[in-house]
Formats: C-alpha cells, sequence, structure tokens
C-alpha cells in the first residue's frame, strides 16, 4: 500500500567525466547558440537516447513490475503491512522515499526487498537496516 502523498521531485545529482575533445564540442555547441549550456545538452542528449530505447524500456519494466514514477512509503504504510502479516517488495523505477519518521525496526520488519533504479531516500539508519535487502 502505497501513500497518497507524494514527496516534491527533487533532481539528482551526478557527475560524469568527458574527454577533453568531447566538452570542446559541447562548448562550441553552447557557444553557437544550439543549448544555453553544458547542462541544457547533456539533458537533451539523455532524454534522446531514452526515447530511442523507450520500447524496450517499457518492456522491461513490466516484465520485471516496476512501479513507474515516485513512490512515497509512509509509516502507517509499512504498519498496514505488518498488520496484514505481510512484508513489501520495493520495486520502482524513479523516487522511492521512505518516511523520515519511519524507524530501523519497522523497516527491517515491513520490507522484504529494495529495488530502486533511481533514487531512494531514506534516513541512514533505515538504508543501513535494509542493505541485504537491496538489489
Amino acid at each position: 500500500m502505497v501513500s497518497a502523498e507524494r514527496p516534491r521531485p527533487d533532481n539528482e545529482k551526478i557527475t560524469i567525466n568527458l574527454g577533453f575533445v568531447d566538452l570542446g564540442h559541447i562548448d562550441l555547441l553552447v557557444r553557437e547558440g544550439f543549448y544555453s549550456n553544458r547542462t541544457d545538452l547533456i539533458r537533451t542528449a539523455i532524454r534522446n537516447q531514452l526515447e530511442r530505447h523507450a520500447d524496450a524500456s517499457r518492456t522491461s519494466v513490466a516484465r520485471q513490475r516496476l512501479a513507474l514514477g515516485l513512490c512515497h512509503f509512509s509509516r502507517a504504510d509499512l504498519e498496514a503491512y505488518l498488520a496484514r502479516g505481510e512484508q513489501a517488495d520495493i520495486r520502482v523505477l524513479g523516487l522511492a522515499t521512505i518516511a523520515a519518521d519511519v524507524s530501523a525496526e519497522l523497516a527491517r520488519a515491513s520490507i522484504a526487498s529494495v529495488q530502486v533504479l533511481g533514487a531512494l531516500h531514506a534516513s541512514p539508519a533505515v538504508k543501513a537496516a535494509l542493505a541485504d535487502r537491496m538489489g
């Protein structure tokens, strides 16, 4: 059971290493006005590649039964799993959040597995408690 409460989506910062020639080409395209800055070009290139592989991605998401987008697990959600004698299998492509008021003990008792392709936002204690269940 996933709560209707939605966290505010954030961006995840990544770092990439590029060769000097590739970086120079990016700077040239920015200077010539094709893109507003390096980030704009890189985001556009990533979106184009994701669109290029969209069919394969959709097939894989369906096959792996991944929830797509934002999934938030509140303390009440996880307590409901326990009350039913069940454990959650968290499978998300996007952002999964576990509420700040979820203790490490509750997370361990109520979550069987965690597979997040994207980002998982949870307290350090909860992440540590679930470390052996993350795939």
